[in-house]
């Protein structure tokens, strides 16, 4: 892998999606076990805790989706154009979430909170869904002319592959928020979240086993770059390693250490989709000839080098404020009149 500009950038904008995976991860993992509680208190409880950072998670997929459209222009305009609908419908998924979380404790009434209810829970899960169809649409690959343009229909993104590596998604987020969950509670809703992050765990194991075994049949390009360097599959180890010690800290009660795994998890996961795909931005099937890279979609090298600079005083801004966010609201969620 030659570090140049372009190199750098996929980089860059790999690592801010990333930073939104594992951060607003959790959150949406949160929004989708909100309807197994019934209580009025344990629900503002996990809504409490995710509360004080949700809005600065969510930072890193604009600013993600802001390099993205910035270093490479054309990847933008492919794949937005052609997943118009399915991004829409995401848009529209993280809006109702949004507004769920402010609105739904300002009236008493038990319908109104009920109806945000819903509507957070489902923008959550379909959020975390259409993230992973997605994901396995580029990874799968999708139809592009010669000309760089999508040339496909919203049904033909609804292949089995990439609807598995979504319900994964789902299954992951659900597992790192239940852990988080469980980390920002106490009392009966904290030992109900001890058995349901137990239950989601091995729902997610099991997902990502029927991935993993889908990728290595039907999807041969996405394990080229291990196969041709051995050295790679240090990552997988890695990611086997951080999914398997998951289960076992928390077993042990070690609840912080369990997130770190998950969130380990996460980062190991998409370097290896990263380096699978590299140089690869959207990979075309059936035609691979038209597959948009790092080169063929990327602004100029003026361009990379004048956003790096901005990228370099602006990032570490972004890392700063989200760790100062984190350690503020730090410990257990306590409820009072200032609460969700």
């Amino acid at each position: 892998m030659t570090f140049d500009l372009n190199t750098i950038w996929f980089i860059l904008v790999g690592v801010l999606f990333t930073g939104y995976a594992m951060l607003d991860g959790f959150d949406l993992g949160i929004g989708a076990l909100h309807l197994f509680t019934k209580d009025d208190a344990e629900r503002r409880t996990l809504l409490n805790a995710i509360g004080p950072v949700w809005d600065g998670n969510e930072v890193w997929l604009v600013t993600g989706g802001g390099a993205l459209f910035a270093a490479f222009p054309n990847v933008y305009a492919t794949v937005f154009s052609g997943f118009y609908l399915a991004l829409i419908l995401l848009l529209v998924s993280l809006i109702f979430r949004a507004v769920a979380i402010e609105f739904r404790s300002k009236q008493p009434m038990r319908w109104w909170r009920q109806m945000w209810d819903v509507g957070f829970s489902a923008g959550s899960l379909l959020s975390g869904l259409l993230l992973g169809v997605a994901l396995g649409n580029i990874a799968w690959g999708v139809p592009i002319d010669d000309r760089g343009e999508f040339a496909g229909t919203f049904l033909g993104l609804l292949k089995p592959y990439p609807v598995l590596v979504g319900v994964t998604t789902v299954a992951l987020f659900m597992m790192h928020g239940a852990i988080y969950g469980v980390m920002k509670t106490e009392g009966k809703l904290h030992d109900k979240l001890r058995g349901w992050a137990m239950n989601c765990i091995i729902f997610f194991v099991i997902c990502a086993a029927m991935t993993m075994m889908a990728t290595l049949l039907y999807v041969p390009h996405m394990t080229a770059q291990v196969r041709d360097n051995p050295w790679l599959f240090t990552i997988a180890l890695a990611n086997m390693l951080a999914i398997a010690n998951i289960p076992r800290e928390f077993h042990h009660g070690r609840d912080w250490r369990a997130f770190l795994s998950s969130c380990a998890a996460i980062i190991t996961l998409m370097a290896l989709f990263a380096l699978n795909i590299f140089p690869n931005l959207v990979y075309s099937q059936p035609n691979p000839e038209n597959s948009l890279t790092i080169y063929n979609a990327s602004s100029s090298s003026k361009t990379l080098g004048i956003m790096l600079i901005i990228a370099g005083i602006g990032v570490p801004v972004v890392i700063a404020y989200t760790v100062c966010i984190y350690w503020i609201f730090r410990g257990k969620v306590k409820l009072d009149r200032m609460s969700y």
